[in-house]
């Protein structure tokens, strides 16, 4: 059938093994790769994997418009306050997404660029994140603190 929309076909593994996202700008149809203020679990895909599909999902232009497969974004928000909570973007979303999900409002699609400051899977080489990271144990890598940040998700 006819969309009127060319996309393009992006190999996202990481959550599944044969993950795949659609973008046609603007919009980025990334399932269970990319949510607002998080991602998704690995399944069949390795930390490795999800890092680089979160990579090249991150490179997108910035007025992309994120649509996830999830409405996970308050309990996202939650876990990036746990990590940051001094980090005045993070605090600021999680306000306003407190106040859209206790109207039963939506938050999503996000915006690329805005998702960029709040999700800290999509800032593992960002010196805050560093600093807190480097509390608990010395990763010299990003992709390795994503993993150290995806565990620690997935016990929160």
């Amino acid at each position: 059938f006819v969309l009127g929309h060319e996309f393009s076909v992006i190999a996202t593994p990481g959550h599944t093994l044969g993950h795949i996202c659609y973008f046609s700008k603007p919009y980025l149809f990334c399932g269970d790769t990319l949510f607002s203020g998080g991602c998704g679990r690995l399944f069949e895909g390795t930390a490795s994997q999800m890092y680089q599909s979160l990579k090249k999902l991150s490179a997108l232009p910035d007025d992309t418009l994120v649509c996830c497969a999830h409405e996970y974004t308050l309990s996202n928000m939650k876990f990036a306050l746990s990590i940051l909570p001094h980090d005045l973007s993070i605090n600021d979303y999680y306000r306003k997404v407190k106040e859209l999900r206790a109207k039963n409002q939506i938050t999503l699609p996000v915006i690329l660029k805005n998702e960029r400051q709040i999700n800290v899977f999509l800032r593992t080489e960002d010196i805050d994140l560093i600093n807190v990271i480097n509390e608990e144990t010395l990763l010299q890598q990003p992709e390795e603190r994503f993993a150290w940040l995806r565990s620690k998700k997935d016990r929160f």
